[in-house]
């Protein structure tokens, strides 16, 4: 887990950082929260669900299998695939909540530097630099849409139609199949025995999108075991650079809040 520090004018000023490299950081990840803004996204390539944490439900897209390492990340780093989840985008920055409820910009400690390597964090007037300034701005509008995205998260938890999720993993002839615990869906025919009032309000939270989405992704769980695949043969020295083609169609890696909605 990355060490977070507030970035500071007066201590960071003459220091520079190293920008991402890749997404070997997420490479033991599981799991990945989403957006409601990316849905449209993340269903041609993400299984999506729900994990509980407390009496709340975060939306997810499912990474690897029952807590086993990113089956989208190369050992070199490379995402295994066109569009990487816009929670992992802004690394190695973040946002967080100080005591009194104020949001700073954080980095990772272990991209910080103290030499001219890597990139300035702030320029020559002593403003953040171009590109921070512009994760920052990705950042931001990450969190507006995320407190919309938990919003209709709790709508759907609190009308009852998310349910533990008995996932299993066919592994093929032979091999017993790969239980994932942990993970909730939507229950589809709960969902469809609402009453009029409560389906209103699920539709005017933007609840709806975030059900149907996830029960639609559910068709997306081959990509899980194609990768699973795919690592397996690189562990067995048989996967070839070819062989990554068929997780390539585009390259989504900007900084930006546009998920052509």
């Amino acid at each position: 887990m990355p060490q977070w520090l507030p970035i500071s004018r007066t201590q960071h000023a003459e220091l520079h950082y190293q920008p991402r490299q890749g997404y070997g950081f997420a490479a033991e990840q599981p799991v990945a929260s989403i957006l409601l803004a990316e849905l449209s996204k993340l269903l041609p390539h993400y299984a999506l669900g729900f994990i509980q944490q407390g009496e709340q439900y975060q939306p997810v897209a499912l990474l690897g299998l029952n807590g086993q390492h990113n089956l989208y990340v190369h050992p070199d780093g490379r995402w295994l695939g066109s569009y990487v989840p816009a929670s992992l985008r802004g690394y190695p920055f973040t946002l967080a909540n100080t005591q009194d409820q104020q949001q700073v910009l954080c980095i990772a400690q272990d991209h910080l530097l103290e030499s001219e390597l890597g990139e300035p964090l702030f320029d020559a007037e002593g403003q953040l630099n171009e590109r921070v300034q512009q994760t920052l701005k990705f950042l931001q509008e990450c969190e507006k849409n995320r407190q919309l995205t938990q919003q209709a998260a709790k709508v759907l938890g609190d009308s009852g139609v998310i349910e533990p999720w008995p996932l299993q993993i066919e592994r093929g002839e032979g091999q017993e199949p790969l239980k994932v615990q942990g993970l909730h869906r939507i229950n589809e025919k709960a969902l469809n025995e609402l009453s009029a009032e409560a389906f209103a309000s699920l539709r005017s939270h933007g609840a709806l999108a975030l059900a149907y989405g996830q029960l639609f992704s559910m068709n997306q769980l081959s990509q899980l075991t194609e990768r699973a695949k795919f690592h397996a043969q690189q562990q067995a020295g048989k996967a070839a650079d070819e062989n990554l083609d068929a997780f390539f169609d585009g390259d989504d890696e900007e900084l930006t809040f546009d998920f052509g909605e």
